[in-house]
């Protein structure tokens, strides 16, 4: 499966569940651990939840083996790894506070889908 196929699986399954401020950022140039990066906000931690594993049983489907994930016993920030694809999904105070986007600043972001020559 094309990375550019899994980012929209996992955008498509997290707008599913109602995700909030979901944004994409290429890192390629930026490191070798991933490709993507994908952060998206839920308003408690029951919605983080229901995000991160409905993003789980979708890339499942899709037969894609995530290589692990953390966090999903409290909800206040689940991180999924899907080798290429690294999903973090977190409270929105949460998010605030680490804010990976500035951490990756310079790297292409774009929110939402993706096109098939890249970000949006």
């Amino acid at each position: 499966m094309q990375n550019e196929q899994l980012v929209k699986i996992v955008i498509s399954a997290l707008e599913e569940v109602k995700a909030k401020d979901i944004i994409t950022i290429d890192v390629r140039e930026k490191t070798s651990i991933t490709d993507f990066m994908i952060i998206a906000s839920g308003g408690s931690a029951r919605q983080v939840k229901a995000l991160a594993e409905n993003v789980l049983e979708k890339v499942k489907e899709q037969g894609v083996k995530p290589v692990g994930n953390e966090g999903l016993d409290t909800g206040e920030w689940a991180l999924l790894d899907l080798n290429d694809v690294v999903v973090h999904v977190m409270q929105e105070e949460t998010r605030a506070h680490y804010d990976l986007e500035r951490l990756w600043q310079g790297a292409e972001q774009s929110r939402g889908q993706m096109t098939e020559q890249g970000a949006e």
